[in-house]
């Protein structure tokens, strides 16, 4: 049995592993690193099981956008087994209507064309305007996007469509806490950020500059110095 720390990487809506690629790298020889992608199921419930159902007694919760929601699930159902967090890209607020007609828009786009008819709306979307120009960035959303596929896709924005307002759940957090975002993020804006932060006693508040939505791949190396000085001060 190991007894290194064990990670648990929550992957963001049509990404794969390749979401936390730099991290991994610099955390595989001192941590236990397991990462979930989430396809199969259509509800935060089975998202969350997913999750705990791998990973062991107690373990630290890395999530990025749908996995920050996958996140707060798991603070509901078993909180005591978490022992640290890093709410990264994502929010707390439950979808406001113009955000659920988008999600609803999206599943009608792929149910209609495939992966591939939505795929090419998703950089302008996420990415700061300055990576959008980056071919390697904007290909490995593409092939990340296809590698959870149209039900993927089908069954993430369903368990989105379905989540709550989390700000209660993450009042009960008392375990070291590290939220962190792009400054530019345009999907789950700073000000989210702060809310999360301001919800957990000694929470930490990262922001990463120059940056949008997926952080870890727009600004690898700030994101994993900032995860791996948190995760060396942290117990």
């Amino acid at each position: 049995m190991s007894t290194r720390p064990a990670l648990a990487f929550a992957c963001a809506h049509l990404t794969d592993d390749r979401l936390d690629a730099h991290q991994l790298a610099a955390l595989a020889d001192t941590h236990d690193c397991s990462v979930f992608v989430f396809r199969d199921h259509d509800a935060m419930a089975g998202m969350a099981g997913q999750v705990l159902s791998a990973m062991p007694e107690r373990f630290t919760l890395i999530g990025l956008s749908l996995g920050g929601y996958a996140a707060f699930e798991v603070i509901r159902r078993a909180l005591p087994r978490l022992e640290r967090l890093a709410l990264i890209d994502t929010t707390a607020v439950a979808d406001h209507p113009a955000r659920r007609a988008g999600r609803h828009k999206d599943i009608a786009t792929v149910q209609q064309g495939g992966i591939d008819a939505l795929i090419p709306e998703l950089p302008d979307r996420w990415l700061l305007p300055a990576h959008v120009s980056n071919p390697a960035l904007v290909a490995l959303m593409a092939d990340m996007a296809r590698s959870v596929g149209a039900r993927g896709q089908f069954n993430q924005q369903t368990a989105m469509l379905g989540r709550p307002d989390s700000h209660a759940d993450l009042a009960r957090v008392r375990v070291p806490t590290l939220v962190m975002c792009g400054r530019q993020d345009p999907v789950t804006p700073l000000a989210d950020h702060e809310a999360m932060a301001a919800c957990v006693p000694g929470a930490r508040l990262e922001v990463i500059e120059d940056c949008g939505h997926l952080s870890t791949i727009e600004q690898p190396e700030a994101v994993t110095a900032a995860l791996m000085q948190w995760l060396r001060h942290t117990r």
